[in-house]
């Protein structure tokens, strides 16, 4: 991008608010979509527990989700690069009295 069209292009403030900073634990994502969006319901499952929650759910475009999804891989390449493979446990079972949307990813 040439200096002139980096001087035309107004900077975005991001705001991280002090309750979102912390974060939130989720061990389990459940993925669904329509044509016009994606549905992202991440869940806190602990074990011992009959019951796990939905503690968070994230709305995406499908262009904003593709997005997300290119640059997860990114990342996960760079950190892999750095840090040695990820090992997985393998696929997670669909919870059976999942309450939301059947989970298409």
């Amino acid at each position: 991008m040439d200096a002139n069209k980096q001087k035309n292009q107004k900077k975005l403030e991001i705001e991280l608010t002090k309750e979102e900073a912390a974060g939130t634990y989720s061990n389990l994502v459940m993925i669904t979509h329509s044509p016009s969006e994606f549905v992202f319901d991440f869940i806190a499952v602990m074990p011992g527990l009959p019951k796990a929650k939905v503690v968070k759910r994230l709305v995406l475009t499908p262009d904003h989700a593709k997005r997300l999804a290119n640059a997860l891989n990114d990342n996960i390449n760079r950190y892999e690069k750095q840090h040695g493979q990820i090992k997985t446990a393998g696929q997670p079972e669909v919870p059976f009295n999942y309450r939301g949307p059947l989970p298409e990813a």
